[in-house]
């Protein structure tokens, strides 16, 4: 399908109205949109029509969005938030764990660093619960801490990150609700978007508009295992990443 065909269909598409789900949970917009529009679905990476990428959100959904996953810089830096920041995992039975589950008798220094976790979401609002907090800086975002601890993020880094999963990306979004325990959506707006842009990006993250979520543990064995650190944003401010936005509804 080419883009003025897409043009063509998204707009009898916005004047069917309302239409019926045609899968239940949080993937059932991007499968109705994606059927409505004759294209069949895959979890092949690359385009989803012509050179463009699709995506679909629901208007004023609070269930935040992932845009990417990056670890920060340098190498250590994962390893070296856990160290110093890292609490006892809540799924390992170790006596002097049981401690630190009912309260705050232990001294999470005094654990040993293969037994910690670190799941915390950071905004650049105030510091977290253990005390990290993003914060801007020419041409880079890094974590802010008492600790010393070095982390931090790019404009080449995010980029490249930014731009391997959304480039030239068309946003469908759809006014939603529910009939008879059945979800109906109305796909009434459009946009292209386009170019990765640091300044709107480090703005919403100033705004707390864009979080961060580090998500560190270790694997039984005890190897550092990183379930991806998560660049998170509502679906409305998807948008506002990009350096071009134009409208298509």
């Amino acid at each position: 399908m080419e883009y003025p065909e897409f043009q063509r269909k998204i707009a009898q598409i916005k004047e069917r109205g309302y239409v019926q789900s045609h899968r239940k949970g949080d993937t059932g917009i991007g499968k109705t949109l994606e059927d409505l529009l004759g294209i069949t679905e895959n979890n092949i990476a690359g385009p989803d029509f012509a050179t463009y990428e699709l995506k679909a959100g629901r208007k004023e959904s609070v269930s935040m969005l992932t845009l990417f996953t990056k670890a920060p810089s340098p190498a250590s830096a994962n390893k070296r938030l856990l160290e110093v920041f890292g609490y006892a995992q809540r799924k390992v039975p170790r006596d002097h764990k049981q401690l630190s589950l009912a309260g705050k008798e232990v001294d999470e220094s005094m654990i040993p660093v293969e037994d910690k976790e670190l799941h915390v979401t950071v905004d650049a609002l105030k510091p977290n619960s253990v005390g990290l907090k993003l914060g801007v800086r020419e041409k880079e975002l890094f974590i802010e801490n008492d600790r010393g601890v070095e982390a931090y993020w790019d404009n080449d880094t995010l980029k490249e990150a930014f731009e391997k999963k959304y480039h030239k990306l068309v946003y469908v979004l759809a006014d939603h609700k529910l009939e008879s325990g059945k979800e109906l959506f109305w796909f009434n707006e459009a946009l292209l978007l386009d170019g990765f842009s640091f300044e709107r990006f480090s703005e919403l993250v100033g705004e707390g508009k864009l979080k961060v979520d580090i998500r560190i543990g270790h694997y039984p064995d005890g190897r550092l295992h990183d379930h991806g650190t998560g660049f998170r944003i509502l679906p409305k401010y998807l948008p506002q990443c990009f350096k071009t936005i134009n409208w298509i509804l």
